[in-house]
């Protein structure tokens, strides 16, 4: 049977606004991750023209860094990659809301997969963004030296 008021989809609509503002969130994740992306980027960049340049010995401390920044790059693409699945989770439920409202039909699975898939991506992209963000220090720690500590 098929919903046939508009008033049968408010409680859908009310339903849905969690997944709508998680989206929200995420995008400013999102952004937040692919600034640092860039900034890795552009350190990279510069180091890789200086590794060039460098004489013999100065050469094995940037390519240090550019290792560090390598497995940086790729723990923020990867909590990118959550992140983004997450925003297309959020997505997929809240179609799957409106259409079994629509069609009165009550399949548990359909809402309660995306849903599920959506949080794991989430906890997915913050581990890998708290990885990449304890990987930085790190660098920092190795190109400060001493220091650091004082």
């Amino acid at each position: 049977m098929l919903a046939t008021e508009a008033t049968d989809l408010v409680p859908v609509l009310q339903t849905a606004i969690g997944p709508v503002v998680m989206v929200s969130g995420v995008g400013l994740l999102l952004l937040t991750m692919t600034n640092r992306l860039g900034r890795v980027v552009d350190r990279s960049r510069s180091l890789a023209r200086e590794v060039r340049e460098a004489t013999s010995d100065k050469k094995a401390p940037i390519q240090a860094q550019l290792r560090i920044l390598k497995q940086r790059a790729e723990l923020i693409r990867r909590a990118i990659a959550c992140a983004s699945f997450c925003v297309l989770f959020a997505a997929i439920l809240v179609i799957s809301l409106f259409v079994t409202a629509l069609v009165d039909v009550d399949i548990p699975w359909l809402v309660a997969t995306p849903s599920i898939l959506r949080l794991a991506c989430l906890i997915a992209s913050m581990v890998y963004f708290i990885r990449d963000v304890n990987k930085a220090l790190v660098a920092a720690r190795i190109d400060v030296g001493e220091d650091w500590e004082d």
